[in-house]
């Protein structure tokens, strides 16, 4: 049979394309063996609905397969399938034109069959795969023959604008395409794919849940056996050709939980997870209707050292129809979900023509709606069923927990429940806001709360001493986040949120004030007048105001912000970070019954130029920055200052 050969041209769009396909649009090279091997899948998926109607073009012998065959002395790679194979027309079309993979075709065809959702769901949605092939080899050859026809063609282009068909004798139907490989260049990110190492572990990252086996031969030695069948020591080596199964074509989210071992699970969390510490829990999830998908998810048991880095890398691994499109899929889950990690996979994802970004926000969108509340919703059934299980998560993850109350406002009643905090109330455990506002006194009208560096800090605080003395209990907030936390979140369930120390804080307001208290407070103002304005001029450089406290029962002074101030903890943090901080004044709020407020009030009404009372207005300051944590503007004059009274004490 006389060979029929013709070259053609690309079309010019397919000519830019390809350049960009080649050079830009893949960022990781070795994607193309995905790419061949999901277009060699979808081939296999075509013949499968073929033989609905031909029930005779598959032979009940015969296993539908995928094959890879390298060869390093010639530096070649060739994928084979035995699936539906091309006409010569179709390699044309689907080859000669970018984006036309012949699935658009199909898709459109099975949609007017019968069960064309059921067909719709077995065939690739996948534009430029097969040009990928180019990223790592200097020229294409395709043999193809399809399966009702009895010859075959070839295909060969070398990306420079051309390519050539010609018919070809090909027994078996089906698809080879022979990849002459481009010289191994590290900084051009091209590895040896000629090495079946390499190959097999390509395989395992990217396609280990094909639903066809992918086989490749390799050789191995075998030592001469004596009579009892065990090797000789001295005996000869024969060199065995065998094939070998790459994937597993085992999902374990496509499989009934009873079939999987627990074994099986954490094994194929620590593949995908890189951890060697089994997970502390496992969600799986089916989502079915309009849109199908599954999800494996995994909580880890001990976070990351970069979970807070905001250049970290997070995200869900996306399959679709078992072949790995994206290794970090941020789309799927809100940040604050950063911790889990598993696969979502979809039967009909919709993809651009790189496959590495996501088509249709909307899906997704769809998507990470439904995953978020069905992961709030398992947090919140093992906060309640699994207390234990649940407060090991929350010592690992509970501070980002909390990131959500701002990032997702349609979640927040879900996650309100799930945050737990330290409080006045038991040093031990944590609590939540339920259970806070179970323990609220009568009349109570606000949820308090204190920030600081650490429980320590906070529980020795001043600002505390009326709600012990009155049995209210406190939250500490002592995480960086909390300070967002309590911006963004004003209230709990009408109840508002109120620091222990920011703003005129008066718990007798719980009670209501007879007329014979309220004129008390007015004298006891008015007679520590003098003293609070020798103190604002004295301070003002570092105070925007001294006033009267009703928070201090025993300490002689603290330290208070605005309402709306942000905490000293928090720019404490900024100042650290190198970040500007906004500077705000604090108030110096004075207890005028402590014996130092008291005494200095009655020695200003006796001498306004007495230095004694400067240099107590220096300590007062002093003492209100140590008790909240922070620096002195002045070591020096408050530790002399000190030793001075020390020593008159003495």
């Amino acid at each position: 049979m006389a060979v029929k050969t013709e070259t053609y041209e690309f079309q010019a769009e397919t000519k830019q394309l390809l350049d960009i396909v080649i050079h830009s649009l893949y960022t990781d090279k070795e994607i193309f063996l995905r790419e061949l091997i999901s277009n060699a899948s979808d081939a296999l998926d075509r013949l499968r609905f073929e033989a609905v109607k031909k029930p005779e073009l598959l032979d009940p012998e015969e296993e539908l397969e995928i094959r890879l065959d390298p060869d390093s002395d010639s530096r070649t790679l060739t994928i084979s399938d035995n699936g539906v194979g091309m006409s010569r027309k179709e390699v044309i079309d689907n080859l000669g034109t970018i984006a036309k993979s012949g699935t658009r075709d199909v898709i459109a065809k099975m949609k007017r069959a019968k069960n064309s959702e059921q067909a719709a769901q077995l065939i690739g949605q996948f534009g430029v795969g097969f040009y990928s092939a180019f990223m790592v080899a200097d020229q294409v050859e395709v043999e193809t023959r399809r399966f009702d026809q009895k010859t075959g063609t070839r295909w060969v282009s070398q990306a420079d604008g051309t390519y050539t068909v010609e018919t070809a004798q090909r027994e078996q139907r089906g698809t080879s395409i022979t990849l002459h490989l481009k010289p191994a260049d590290s900084d051009e990110g091209l590895e040896d794919f000629s090495q079946s190492f390499l190959l097999e572990r390509l395989v395992k990252r990217y396609s280990d849940f094909v639903a066809y086996p992918i086989k490749m031969r390799q050789r191995r030695e075998v030592r001469e056996k004596d009579e009892e069948g065990k090797p000789k020591e001295a005996g000869k080596t024969e060199i065995v050709y065998e094939d070998k199964t790459l994937n597993s074509m085992k999902p374990l989210w496509a499989r009934p939980a009873d079939e999987v071992k627990e074994e099986e699970y954490n094994e194929f969390y620590k593949h995908i997870a890189h951890d060697w510490e089994d997970p502390l829990a496992r969600m799986t999830f089916r989502a079915e209707g309009v849109r199908e998908y599954q999800s494996l998810l995994y909580i880890p048991s001990r976070a990351p050292f970069d979970l807070f880095f905001p250049d970290a890398d997070y995200g869900l691994q996306l399959f679709a129809r078992r072949v790995n499109i994206m290794d970090a899929c941020r789309e799927l889950l809100p940040r604050y979900l950063r911790f889990l990690k598993g696969v979502v996979d979809s039967s009909d994802f919709p993809l651009n023509i790189s496959r590495q970004r996501l088509q249709n926000d909307r899906h997704v969108l769809q998507i990470r709606r439904w995953l978020t509340r069905k992961v709030l919703d398992e947090l919140g059934k093992m906060r309640r069923e699994k207390e234990e299980t649940y407060l090991k998560f929350y010592k690992q993850f509970g501070a980002i927990l909390k990131e959500g109350v701002g990032q997702d406002p349609d979640n927040r009643k879900r996650l309100l429940p799930l945050l737990m905090f330290e409080s006045s109330n038991d040093p031990e455990k944590l609590t939540t806001f339920d259970g806070y506002m179970e323990r609220m006194k009568e009349g109570q009208k606000a949820i308090y709360y204190l920030q600081g560096e650490s429980r320590a800090i906070v529980e020795n605080s001043p600002h505390l001493e009326s709600f012990r003395d009155k049995g209210i209990e406190v939250l500490f907030l002592t995480e960086p986040v909390d300070e967002l936390l309590v911006q963004q979140l004003t209230d709990v369930k009408d109840k508002p949120l109120k620091s222990a120390a920011k703003g005129e804080l008066d718990l007798a307001e719980e009670e209501e004030k007879d007329e014979e208290a309220k004129k008390q407070e007015e004298e006891e103002r008015s007679s520590f007048a003098d003293l609070t304005k020798f103190l604002q001029e004295k301070l003002e450089d570092k105070v925007r105001e001294v006033r009267l406290s009703k928070r201090l029962t025993e300490s002689p002074a603290c330290l208070v912000g605005g309402e709306h101030d942000p905490s000293p903890h928090f720019q404490r943090l900024m100042e650290k970070a190198q970040m500007a901080s906004p500077g705000i004044k604090p108030i110096l709020e004075l207890n005028p019954k402590h014996p130092v407020i008291t005494s200095l009030k009655d020695r200003l009404s006796k001498d306004k130029e007495d230095p004694v009372l400067t240099d107590y207005a220096d300590l007062l300051l002093g003492y209100g920055l140590l008790s909240q944590g922070s620096e002195l503007p002045d070591p020096a004059r408050f530790n002399k200052l000190l030793a001075d009274l020390m020593a008159k004490g003495l």
